[in-house]
């Protein structure tokens, strides 16, 4: 079984769980299992623009995607990026 890791955020909406353990093919299938997964993905079943989503320490991107293969041992690690406006002083 792979392992999905949630950042501090995500796991307070899956009800304070960080950690889940998924069996499945692929990223996708992985992600798709998680009771948040409303949360990473959106209404047309894209990865939401700000969820990074990392396998054994590589970014999902530089390999296959969200196609990326599981053989079951994985660690995926979800990162959400933080975005925001400019400061400006007075």
């Amino acid at each position: 079984m792979a392992v999905v890791l949630l950042p501090g955020l995500l796991a307070t909406q899956a009800g304070g769980k960080n950690r889940f353990e998924v069996d499945a093919s692929s990223v996708a299938e992985a992600l798709r299992a998680l009771p948040i997964s409303d949360l990473i993905f959106d209404e047309a079943g894209g990865l939401r623009g700000l969820v990074n989503v990392y396998v054994d320490g590589k970014d999902m991107r530089t390999r296959e995607g969200l196609d990326t293969p599981l053989a079951g041992e994985e660690e995926i690690r979800i990162v959400a990026a933080i975005a925001g406006g400019s400061c400006s002083s007075s």
